[in-house]
């Protein structure tokens, strides 16, 4: 049974930063590439990031590029998101998937077929 299990989310003020992690079993981790998905209340799930099953290739949504930077330890089993400088607007359940190939495609929810539960993170003063 694949099981992700993310961890890190909390409450942060503003401009303030946190590491998120996603710990992976029950698949053979760099066989995928993974990816970040957020949710607000009363919004779409969106793609946050993505990162290919080597590291060596990642994407960005254009609202958190220059301060989100995604990572892998493929020996480790884990994903971590790195986010600086927080904004009110990023605050949401976060989201580790695992994709259906080895390279990140256009964050397209339809190409992850595993998901975690998610963390929270709320970015308030």
């Amino acid at each position: 049974e694949v099981q992700l299990v993310e961890s890190g989310g909390d409450l942060v003020q503003p401009g303030g930063s946190l590491r998120l992690s996603c710990t992976a079993s029950g698949l053979t981790f760099d066989d995928y590439a993974m990816g970040w998905f957020r949710q607000a209340p009363g919004k779409e799930r969106e793609g946050v990031s993505c990162i290919s099953w080597s590291g060596s290739s990642t994407y960005y949504a254009d609202s958190v590029k220059g301060r989100f930077t995604i990572s892998r330890d493929n020996a480790k089993n884990t994903l971590y998101l790195r986010m600086n400088s927080l904004k009110p607007e990023d605050t949401a359940m976060y989201y580790c998937a695992a994709a259906n190939s080895v390279f990140c495609g256009e964050l397209d929810r339809s190409d992850f077929p595993y998901w975690g539960q998610g963390d929270q993170v709320t970015v308030s003063s």
